[in-house]
C-alpha cells in the first residue's frame, strides 16, 4: 500500500492509546473501543530535526507539529509560519531556512494558475489571492495591503510594506525578494 511506502516518524504523545492500533490517514485501525481518538496527520518538512509524516491530535496546531517533527533546525525561519494554525489533515507543513525562497506546493490548495507567482509580485496591482500565497502573508495581511493601497495610493516602495498593519522587519525582509512596485 501507498501509506507503507511513507516514512512514518513516531506518534505525538497525544496520539497515543492503548485502545488504538495504527493510524492511517485520520481513521484508527485494529480499535477495541467504541471512543476512538481522532487524528490529523500531517507532512511536517524543510528546516526541521526529523522531517516525516506525523499522526497528531485533532487540536493540534502548527508549533505541535514542528515539535513532534524534533524542533526546528537552527537555521529555520519560523518568521514566516503561523506557528499558531490549526493543523489540517493531509497539509504539508514546510518550515524554510532563513533566506530560503519558500517553493509554492500545490496540495490542498485548488491549482490555479494565475494565484501562483511565476515572479516577483507587483503589491500595486496584486489581488488578495496573489498577496496570500506568499510567505507569511495570509487573508488578513492581504486584505491589510490593499487597505493600505487604496487609502494611502500605490506603494513608491517595497520598503513601505512596513508600513502595513502586520507586516514587521522579518517578515519584510522575507518579501523584499518576491514583491516589486
Amino acid at each position: 500500500r501507498a501509506e507503507d511506502q511513507l516514512p512514518f516518524a513516531p506518534r505525538s504523545t497525544a496520539t497515543t492509546s492503548s485502545t488504538v492500533g495504527t493510524a492511517i490517514a485520520g481513521s484508527a485501525v485494529g480499535a477495541t473501543s467504541t471512543t476512538v481518538p481522532r487524528f490529523v496527520v500531517v507532512y511536517v518538512a524543510g528546516a526541521v530535526a526529523v522531517p516525516g509524516v506525523y499522526s497528531l491530535a485533532t487540536s493540534a496546531r502548527v508549533t505541535d507539529a514542528i515539535t513532534a517533527a524534533g524542533g526546528p533546525a537552527s537555521d529555520a525561519n519560523l518568521d514566516v509560519v503561523n506557528l499558531a494554525a490549526v493543523a489540517i489533515d493531509g497539509e504539508r507543513i514546510y518550515i524554510p531556512k532563513v533566506g530560503e525562497v519558500v517553493p509554492v506546493v500545490l496540495g490542498n490548495v485548488p491549482a490555479v494558475a494565475d494565484t501562483a507567482p511565476s515572479g516577483p509580485v507587483d503589491i500595486n496591482s496584486a489581488t488578495a489571492d496573489q498577496l496570500d500565497v506568499l510567505p507569511g502573508v495570509g487573508p488578513t495581511t492581504a486584505a491589510a495591503i490593499i487597505a493600505h493601497r487604496l487609502q494611502h495610493g500605490p506603494f513608491q516602495t517595497v520598503e513601505q510594506l512596513g508600513d502595513v498593519r502586520g507586516i514587521g522587519p522579518a517578515k519584510l525582509d522575507a518579501l523584499r525578494g518576491l514583491v516589486t512596485v
